[in-house]
């Protein structure tokens, strides 16, 4: 099984580093010197991880064969790939793989269908699940306790109990805002 470890961010400095995007919660072994990793797209690899460092709080690497800094900038956006033993779980109850929940559908604790997970956006806060509506339209859905109530693998379903607003339709929102300005005072 392969999964998405990191992408790659802009060049840093002129020696062939790049700043990453981290998507693994074991950057330490997943992203170590000496590490191949198949790429996507799979021209820009596979690529082995010559050094490692943290700089200003951003994981910095540089991979054997790339020198100077159009090497490296050649390889922005581009996302590492490790392989993984398809018996290798997350540890923790309530962590998951992206490949465990991308294509999950995604419903309110009422049975309301609001679509299917289509990416995971790891940010440094928090991960957002991008959900394709049924209409085509995207919605991000921050990956919390409050909203994501539960993960359900079997049924491959994600149930949230989203704060108003979060996944309103505009129309919606719009015709409840005429109604509340439309109303006269008595």
């Amino acid at each position: 099984m392969q999964l998405v470890v990191a992408r790659i961010g802009r060049a840093h400095g002129i020696k062939g580093e790049v700043t990453v995007e981290v998507r693994t919660d074991e950057p330490e072994l997943r992203l170590a010197p000496g590490a191949v990793l198949t790429t996507d797209p799979a021209s820009a690899g596979p690529l082995t991880i010559e050094t490692g460092r943290v700089h200003s709080g951003r994981l910095l690497l540089r991979f054997e064969g790339v020198s100077d800094r159009t090497g490296a900038e050649a390889l922005r956006n581009t996302l590492l790939i490790a392989d993984v033993d398809p018996e290798e779980l997350p540890e923790g109850e309530d962590e998951y793989y992206d490949h465990q929940l991308i294509d999950l559908d995604v419903v309110t604790a009422d049975g309301t269908e609001v679509g299917r997970i289509t990416e995971i956006s790891h940010l440094p806060t928090q991960d957002l699940f991008i959900v394709e509506r049924p209409d085509g339209s995207e919605v991000m859905i921050p990956f919390v306790e409050e909203i994501v109530a539960e993960i359900d693998l079997e049924e491959q379903k994600a149930v949230i109990t989203p704060p108003p607003g979060l996944i309103d339709d505009r129309a919606e929102i719009a015709s409840s805002r005429e109604d509340v300005s439309g109303r006269e005072e008595s």
